[in-house]
């Protein structure tokens, strides 16, 4: 086995390559996991799947863990699908930059969804119980996604608190309407019952009546519909034992369906169990041991100092976005009669659709520290995770106003986040503290790829390049550059773009397609955050939208990039 490499890179916000090696001995990252066995699944990205898949796990890891494909990478990684993100080490083979995480900034004028209507104000519980009621209009997983059949962005979401699955429009995804659906006349209520936490999923393969799927949770199970306006609901099944606010996503990379369950029997914490399958309707009918551990929350992740209560795992959201899977985890920080639980969202990624890697423990999206604010207790995601609206990626969120002195939710609504496309991590020149591992004697601020495999023949970059420029060399597996194909010859990116292209003069990368060649991107007072091959001159990066925007009419981005 060839030699494998740890990158020496410094994470800001995260963990430093000293931190991780002094983690990996006090065995807080664990490095073990099973081999892949002959005959095993192979992945778009090139990696192998371990044989049983998913992993036959008995409990839940007791330390955090580092995916296998970090541990141990393809020889050659395909970078067909999807714009490439810099969010891992998991494409780098040298580093001479330092990474930044970022996090999603709040819409100005949230929340954007508010309860306005007698229904949405409505609180059964509260009405019985002769208690303050719990106003809610608020997307509790939920769903958010645009729509290309009618060019629609599109909202299901909690209306009443426990009682109603409602339907909003929005043309522009910042003004929402509420139309009346005729379901319950005079409301936009889609389906009445009661109800915990759900989801829909807007399903583009789907042409028939199950072109809307949706999972209600209710009574430790999950009651599934289909649905082919997202309007009309018929109840299709009910699966096998899911706690509350167990909810399902779509893996597009292999094309099953994985439900998140909620399970607090091995650890006594809120913790995720792991379901896959092909088909939605007939495959989620689990034993109630068959759900595998999958993940949960530890001891990195950061404990209220008021609460002083072990981290937990209170849902995962997932979608597919461009060349992986990216995930919203809603930690759990306790909770105390003064205050709802101030629940906020760490966001993950996987390129298995199994493992899980959160390199920033930070909260992506918080809760406010503001009483009285919209979002001062409790914040969570919804299903589909993102739009992409532009160049920004939309995060639609649940936020509770809380009641202070209680533990009350208060007014619940739905508010918006965003970030640059791509933006979760940021590569720029390292500072002179930063340590750094060199392989190949290369001068300036760099990173070198591992050895990469296209198909296309058209490079680009999403970089902030406003004060300096991105240049390119092309290397064969060895280190060496390719004729024609040196920094010097390249035509460098300059500006603030997401798609800015990058060439050579005199030479074309297409002529490099099929073979395995590394890049090393020269950064000078700039930031990259991705890079991709497409096929076409105008950008497109065959990757996949997650849940979509007005850019494209189906789930992979075949459009203009």
């Amino acid at each position: 086995m060839r030699q494998r490499h740890m990158k020496g890179y410094r994470i800001l916000h995260g963990i430093s390559r000293r931190d991780f090696l002094s983690r990996i001995g006090a065995g807080a990252l664990v490095l073990a996991h099973p081999r892949p066995a002959a005959g095993a699944e192979t992945l778009y990205n090139g990696i192998q799947l371990s044989d049983p898949w998913p992993p036959n796990r008995r409990s839940f890891p007791s330390e955090a863990t580092l995916p296998p494909y970090l541990s141990d990478p393809p020889s050659v990684i395909p970078i067909d699908v999807g714009r490439q993100l810099f969010v891992d080490d998991f494409l780098i083979e040298e580093n001479l930059l330092t990474r930044t995480y970022h996090h999603a900034e709040y819409y100005a004028d949230n929340p954007v969804l508010r309860p306005t209507t007698t229904w949405e104000r409505h609180d059964d519980y509260a009405q019985r119980t002769k208690t303050r009621s719990n106003p809610a209009a608020m997307v509790f997983s939920d769903g958010v996604f645009f729509d290309p059949a009618d060019r629609r962005f599109k909202m299901w979401y909690m209306g009443g608190y426990s009682q109603n699955v409602c339907y909003a429009v929005s043309r522009d995804g910042f003004n929402w309407d509420k139309p009346d659906l005729g379901v319950v006349p005079g409301t936009n209520i889609a389906l009445s019952s009661g109800r915990d936490s759900s989801t829909v999923w807007l399903d583009l393969s789907a042409h028939d009546d199950a072109r809307f799927k949706m999972a209600i949770s209710r009574d430790f199970a999950l009651t599934l519909y289909r649905s082919r306006d997202g309007i009309h609901w018929t109840e299709s099944g009910r699966t096998a034992r899911a706690g509350d606010r167990s909810t399902f996503f779509y893996n597009p990379f292999r094309n099953v369906w994985v439900f998140s369950l909620r399970d607090e029997a091995l650890t006594g914490l809120r913790t995720r169990r792991y379901w896959e399958t092909r088909d939605f309707l007939r495959g989620a009918n689990w034993a109630n041991d068959q759900p595998v551990p999958w993940v949960a929350a530890d001891r990195l992740d950061p404990r209220r100092p008021e609460y002083d209560v072990p981290t937990e795992l209170y849902n995962l959201d997932a979608v597919g976005y461009e060349s992986l899977m990216l995930g919203l985890f809603t930690i759990f920080r306790g909770e105390r009669t003064f205050r709802e639980k101030p629940n906020d969202l760490v966001v993950g990624y996987s390129r298995d659709g199994f493992h899980w890697h959160r390199p920033d423990r930070r909260a992506f999206i918080s809760v406010s520290e503001q009483i009285g604010d919209w979002n001062w207790a409790n914040v969570q995601s919804a299903g589909g995770v993102c739009l992409i609206v532009g160049d920004r990626l939309h995060f639609y969120v649940s936020g509770r106003r809380g009641v202070p002195g209680t533990n009350d939710p208060g007014v619940c609504s739905t508010g918006l986040a965003t970030l640059r496309r791509d933006g979760f991590a940021s590569l720029a020149e390292a500072d002179a503290h930063a340590p750094v591992r060199r392989i190949w004697p290369a001068g300036g601020s760099s990173v070198t790829t591992r050895p990469l495999r296209f198909s296309g023949g058209f490079l680009f970059v999403n970089a902030d390049a406003r004060d300096g420029t991105v240049g390119v060399e092309v290397l064969d597996v060895g280190g060496r550059v390719i004729e024609g194909f040196s920094v010097a010859n390249c035509n460098v990116a300059h500006g603030d773009g997401t798609r800015l292209p990058i060439s050579w003069t005199g030479a074309r990368l297409s002529e490099l397609a099929g073979q395995a060649v590394r890049f090393r991107f020269s950064v000078k007072s700039a930031r990259l955050f991705a890079f991709w091959v497409s096929a076409v001159a105008t950008g497109a990066s065959r990757g996949y939208v997650a849940a979509g925007g007005p850019a494209f009419s189906g789930p992979i981005d075949t459009e203009h990039g």
